[in-house]
């Protein structure tokens, strides 16, 4: 029997068959673009849960250190007009930044020693408590005394800069743990940008007494309030509990005279000194200042500190790393004092409304290297098991100056009139840039041994 001819039939069927070939081919293509995009989502949602795993800690704490420092930079272009407010005089105002430095200048050593022995976790808990308690009661002073003890106590609740540091070198590798300090620095530094832009908004100067200071006031205590509970929810323990042995640190003292042996060191604390001296005078008096030469309020003050925090951010972020790999810390330190000395010269021959804020621009952008180059310098003129003395040694330092600068400040406030501060810190500045040019000569005399 012969066979049937199927050569006909298998094309029609293979010609009937092509669409359904096409549509397999279509949806495979759609099929693969589908898994293509959740590979790819995948990965990325695979980097991002291992970034918060290896981040988390640090994620949450560069959170409550924003919050907190928002909060406290509400506060700070205000305080020369709340001092006001209360019948103050110039002296009395800078008084309220002297006794705030003076807190922290106790509650640093002793929470950084304390948060040692019980974790860090309780002292960030009780100290961002106590910032709610002190602000509110900031808020009804019914004196200029009243608010500058307030104020030290104030001080003594924010001395937590030791314990969170300490944290952020606990839960890190010690590849990472310059990096990661960088990225705390940028929460302070945006903090210090955001809050007193809001401080500004928030006032409200048709109100009578200290009543217009109420409201940022009352502001700053609910951030202190958020990071508190961010600090209770969030943050995981980094540390167990040792004895007082244990947690014994190098005598203040001691250190001390170990920097008074090295030319270079000493140079660098007597910079710390001078610098920090005249950057907290300005602090304290530039309201006043400000007021008096040019009749600016709380809202000009708090807007002000918009561009100087992003000069400086822009200096610290992208300027610093390739400046300090040309030239090399030391003439970074010394050029960034002198600018920082030629603005307050510049300041006190302005008498032009709007130059004051590229005058102050500039000094932003030099004092934003100043910090960081001394502490650079620090950690490589000191052997590693004293770097924490010695860098503790220089904060220390600079508590000294942050109390003294507005004593001196508003003293020749009040017996000279407004331009005396802003003189003051271009005298006790520029010596500092005189320092920090031997710094090199010195350096390489200790490197050729």
């Amino acid at each position: 029997m012969a066979k049937p001819d199927t050569r006909i039939a298998s094309t029609d069927e293979s010609l009937l068959s092509e669409p359904d070939d096409l549509r397999p081919a279509e949806e495979d293509a759609k099929e693969d673009e589908r898994d293509t995009r959740t590979f790819f989502r995948g990965r990325l949602l695979g980097k991002v849960r291992a970034f918060l795993n290896e981040n988390g800690p640090l994620a949450a704490m560069f959170a409550v250190v924003f919050v907190n420092l928002v909060g406290f930079g509400i506060v700070v272009p205000l305080m020369p007009f709340f001092a006001q407010s209360l019948e103050a005089q110039a002296w009395q105002v800078t008084l309220m930044f002297t006794t705030y430095s003076l807190g922290q200048f106790f509650a640093e050593p002793y929470f950084g020693r304390l948060s040692d022995r019980i974790g860090r976790k309780p002292i960030l808990i009780i100290t961002t408590a106590l910032s709610v308690l002190f602000y509110v009661l900031l808020a009804f002073s019914p004196n200029i005394w009243i608010a500058i003890l307030i104020r030290f106590f104030s001080g003594l609740s924010s001395g937590n800069i030791s314990t969170i540091q300490g944290y952020v070198s606990d839960v890190s590798p010690p590849e990472k743990r310059s990096g990661r300090m960088s990225l705390i620095g940028g929460a302070f530094s945006l903090g210090f940008i955001i809050g007193p832009f809001i401080g500004g908004i928030l006032s409200h100067e048709t109100a009578a007494g200290g009543n217009q200071f109420r409201l940022p006031l009352m502001g700053a205590a609910l951030l202190s309030a958020l990071a508190c509970l961010g600090v209770m929810l969030f943050i995981r323990e980094s540390r167990e509990r040792r004895t007082k042995v244990e947690a014994a640190q190098p005598h203040i003292l001691k250190t001390a005279q170990e920097a008074l042996q090295s030319p270079v060191l000493v140079r660098l604390i007597l910079s710390t000194l001078c610098y920090m001296m005249a950057f907290a005078g300005l602090e304290s008096t530039f309201g006043l200042w400000a007021e008096a030469r040019f009749h600016w309020g709380p809202k000009e003050i708090g807007a002000i500190f918009l561009p100087l925090g992003i000069a400086a951010a822009l200096m610290q972020m992208v300027f610093m790393r390739p400046l300090t790999r040309r030239y090399g810390e030391s003439k970074v330190l010394a050029a960034g004092l002198f600018v920082f000395g030629l603005s307050f010269v510049l300041q006190g021959m302005n008498h032009i409304g709007w130059l004051i804020t590229p005058i102050i621009m500039l000094g932003a952008l030099g004092q934003a290297v100043i910090f960081s180059s001394i502490c650079a310098i620090i950690s490589l003129s000191t052997s590693p098991d004293k770097q924490g003395a010695m860098l503790g040694l220089n904060m220390s330092t600079g508590a000294i100056a942050r109390i003294t600068g507005p004593m001196i400040a508003g003293y020749v406030f009040s017996l000279f009139g407004p331009d005396a501060s802003v003189w003051m810190g271009a005298v006790t500045t520029l010596p500092a840039a005189l320092l920090a040019l031997q710094l090199g000569k010195y350096q390489k005399r200790k490197a050729h041994g």
